[in-house]
């Protein structure tokens, strides 16, 4: 068959997920596989995409290469998803993949973010295979790639394919109304929006966030900022967080945006994420490697669009919160009652920047954290302001360190194993589990000791 590989890396032929690509061109020579290093080659295609519309056109499979970038895919392919879409080209009933690498760090909402696309072009789509950077050097990793691409050619044989996973909703955007703005005290809010002439009612919401907001603020647009490239995967940055493209870029993220003391991200929905000029922003900030530099800052949305049924991008904005051990100020659209959410946002943001509000992280952000702490402590040697952070501010906290604890386990479980202590025992197991936090209760209301 003819498989149309769409290699999303901005790295190109030095890609580690291309290899993944290779080894089953080179293992399947009976397929005709044609590589497009549509990642390096953006600008070029915003200029001129036929190049890409004709592989489409010619492919029986349509493979998607590209490694994990910021909860999503590279935003140059980002970019090249919108120029598609933009063609009208007709892709209805041809089969499409997808193919990975990463640390498994939200490898799902990525391959989430593919395939609601897919899904939008008519696109037959089969499930991806999400590889670790390393899987292909062992057997085991080689294994799943072959069973994954006979997997495909079985399906597409049977005619199978994943069922769309979300019915397309259009946006109903109610209006929104400004108010005369309220009285101001001292601060810094930073709004950071790529808001256009198409969106109006985002627009809107701006408006009407800061003219509610008690807190003085400012908006940062970044159709404006002069970006010269995506984020390259050079990992430049690692040892010194210095970006190689020369734009300035982490020095005014450093000193404009994270210097806030508060962050609002205000976007209009596009193919199913905050947009192709979102994630650049977002890639760029990979000057910042894995270190949580705005942990406890306070952060919100203003959304234009059908937020409520992007189920993929909701996971990756609060895990993006999550994993960052941001506060969540809250989440305003304009689906239903847009006035009445910008206003509850302001009010909560208000309320959080005079008050401690932080929370312990959930599932997606203690999941998130534990690939960045064994993902920097395997690679201290490289990543060595990542390292640095994570030492200084206690984030190596691996388990098997906690001896004490696992001694302690270890007599639970001898009690445990035995019929006869645990019958002898009866509730005392429960009441000596209770017993730290009863004396934490008994203490409320009393004076501390000096």
């Amino acid at each position: 068959m003819n498989v149309f590989v769409i290699n999303g890396s901005p790295k190109g032929k030095w890609s580690i997920t291309l290899q993944t690509v290779e080894f089953l061109r080179l293992s399947h020579p009976e397929d005709s596989f044609t590589i497009h290093h549509a990642g390096q080659r953006i600008h070029a295609l915003e200029k001129d995409l036929a190049p890409v519309l004709e592989g489409l056109q010619a492919a029986d499979l349509i493979v998607f290469a590209y490694p994990v970038y910021t909860f999503f895919a590279p935003s140059q392919l980002h970019r090249l998803i919108e120029l598609i879409k933009a063609s009208g080209i007709d892709l209805a009933g041809k089969y499409a993949t997808q193919i990975t690498t990463s640390k498994h760090f939200y490898d799902v909402t990525a391959h989430g973010y593919i395939e609601d696309n897919c899904h939008d072009l008519g696109l037959r789509y089969l499930r991806g295979l999400s590889a670790d950077m390393e899987d292909l050097l062992s057997e085991q990793g080689r294994r799943e790639a072959e069973s994954f691409w006979t997997r495909i050619c079985r399906s597409m044989k049977q005619g199978y394919c994943e069922p769309c996973r979300t019915v397309p909703v259009a946006a109903d955007h109610r209006p929104v109304t400004v108010p005369s703005p309220v009285q101001k005290r001292p601060g810094d809010v930073v709004i950071i929006t790529d808001s256009g002439a198409e969106d109006a009612n985002l627009a809107g919401m701006i408006a009407r966030f800061q003219a509610v907001l008690p807190v003085e603020s400012r908006v940062v647009d970044l159709r404006e900022y002069p970006f010269k490239s995506g984020c390259l995967g050079c990992f430049g940055c690692a040892s010194d967080g210095k970006c190689v493209i020369k734009d300035g870029f982490d020095d005014f993220l450093r000193n404009s945006l994270q210097s806030a003391q508060a962050i609002i991200y205000a976007f209009s929905i596009r193919d199913h994420s905050m947009g192709a000029r979102f994630k650049l922003y977002d890639d760029r900030q990979f000057c910042n490697g894995h270190r949580t530099v705005t942990e406890g800052m306070p952060m919100g949305y203003l959304i234009s669009g059908a937020y409520r049924t992007e189920t993929n991008l909701r996971m990756a904005l609060e895990g993006r919160i999550q994993v960052g051990g941001n506060v969540l100020a809250g989440f305003a659209t304009d689906e239903s009652d847009p006035d009445g959410e910008v206003d509850r946002l302001a009010d909560e943001l208000s309320y959080v920047l005079e008050h401690d509000c932080r929370q312990p992280r959930n599932f997606y952000g203690v999941g998130g954290m534990r690939i960045f702490r064994d993902l920097i402590y395997q690679m201290q040697g490289m990543m060595r302001a990542d390292h640095k952070f994570f030492k200084s501010h206690g984030q190596y906290d691996f388990p098997q360190k906690k001896k004490g604890t696992i001694l302690k386990m270890y007599l639970v479980g001898m009690l445990m194993s035995s019929p006869t202590l645990r019958s002898k025992m009866g509730n005392k197991m429960n009441e000596g589990m209770l017993a730290p936090y009863q004396k934490i209760l008994d203490g409320i209301g009393k004076p501390a000791k000096k």
